[in-house]
Order: structure tokens, then sequence, then C-alpha cells
């Protein structure tokens, strides 16, 4: 009877230990980011996350930049919804508004041509500089949905653009 009791208090000890970790040691939400070399000195950086808007449609978020030689290139963000949930109007600039209500306006990037009608690509080279750790921006998207972006997804991009 006293084994039971023993192995009972150090596996309640265990979970406890572990539900202290979890509370005052802060967690990274899940991201994919990954570098991937196009060609020589050129590269691809890229963070991607889903995200749900206003009415609870899921979006897959991808920021991503380009760099040659060390010089980046292009900084644009692309956000994609699943299929007949939205249809961009192209050429048609994104909306962004920040949390202290400054507005600012991502050019179209497939302004010519979209490789489908539920993708959007902005360029994010002229707003990037703008944001600040903590900031979070609010993205007006068709038919008056909405996706915001929080501080925290915004620091990760702020740290991929400064490679």
């Amino acid at each position: 009877m006293l084994y039971f009791w023993q192995k009972l208090t150090s596996t309640l000890v265990i979970i406890f230990i572990c539900l202290l970790g979890l509370c005052f040691f802060p967690h990274n939400t899940f991201a994919l980011t990954r570098q991937i070399e196009e060609a020589p000195q050129q590269f691809l950086t890229q963070s991607r996350h889903t995200l749900r808007d206003n009415q609870g449609n899921s979006w897959q978020v991808v920021f991503f930049q380009r760099a040659k030689n060390g010089e980046v290139k292009t900084v644009d963000l692309r956000l994609v919804a699943f299929p007949d949930v939205v249809t961009f109007k192209h050429p048609q600039p994104l909306k962004i508004t920040f949390n202290q209500g400054k507005i600012l306006f991502a050019e179209d990037k497939f302004a010519e041509q979209s490789p489908a009608p539920n993708v959007g690509e902005y360029d994010f080279m002229p707003i990037i500089s703008q944001l600040s750790p903590t900031d979070y921006i609010e993205l007006s998207l068709p038919d008056d949905l909405s996706l915001t972006i929080p501080a925290a997804i915004i620091v990760e991009w702020r740290s991929l653009s400064d490679l």
C-alpha cells in the first residue's frame, strides 16, 4: 500500500511541475518559418500562419522576403482563403489599420493576374519598417471581412526582415 501512495505522490508532483512550467514560462505559437536558397546567393525566407478572420474563416497568412547577395529585394504578404469563401478584387490595395488608428495601404502585387480568385498578395516593403513590436494590425479583406495579425506575429515578421 505504501508503494501505491509513493507512486501517486510522485506522479502528482510531476504533473504539478509540468503545469508550473506551462504557466510561468512563455511558449511560442506554432509557425512554419523557413529559408530556401532559390539560386546562388538568392534566398526566400518565409513565415506561415493559419489565422481566422472576424467571421471564423480560416486563412493562410504567408509573409516572405527575397534577398539576393545579402540585399532584400522584396517583402510581401500573401493571403489565401479557402476556395469559394472570398474573391479578391484585383487591383485593389490592402487596407492596414494599426492598433493606434493609423491606416496604411499595401499595393496589390496581383494587379495583372492572380493565381486564383481566393489569393491576394501585397507589397509589404514600405510597411514592415513602420510596424513596431507592440503593434497589432487589422487587415481589411473583401466582403467586409477583417483579419487581425497579433503583435507576436509582427515581431516574427520584423525579425525575418532584419536578417
